[in-house]
């Protein structure tokens, strides 16, 4: 069976309980790395200079404390695959399901508008799951 490393477990330690949730429920199906959850001010800065981000600090969900966003990749026996995009896309697939019957309402980076049309963001960032918060 699957299991965290420890950092991923220190990286969901910064997520929003909800987050927390899904992630510790994912584990049960499927290997991932948890890549970053709570992003402070260097760290934002330097997502947004790499391209890895659009969003300035504060702005992110990753900003927030605890944070509302996540970014996670599948975790193969060699490890990551970061060229994958048809098993990351599956994998977040599956994520996107265990959600829904877990009842936690999440937005992801490679669906932006929840059209479930993945070819029609401008920007795509796959790893990326964050929380929709009603307000």
């Amino acid at each position: 069976m699957p299991k965290f490393s420890d950092i991923s477990k220190q990286r969901i330690s910064t997520l929003h309980s909800k987050l927390q949730t899904l992630m510790y429920e994912v584990i049960n199906y499927q290997d991932f790395s948890v890549i970053c959850g709570y992003r402070g001010k260097e760290d934002q800065d330097k997502a947004v200079a790499e391209g890895k981000s659009k969003t300035p600090w504060p702005k992110s969900k990753h900003n927030h404390y605890p944070s509302l966003a996540v970014d996670i990749m599948p975790y193969y026996p060699k490890g990551i695959r970061w060229t994958d995009k048809e098993g990351l896309y599956f994998f977040i697939g599956r994520i996107q399901g265990i959600a829904d019957m877990l009842g936690i309402s999440i937005r992801l980076g490679i669906d932006w508008n929840g059209d479930y049309d993945m070819h029609n963001d401008s920007f795509v960032d796959g790893p990326h799951i964050e929380l929709k918060i009603e307000k």
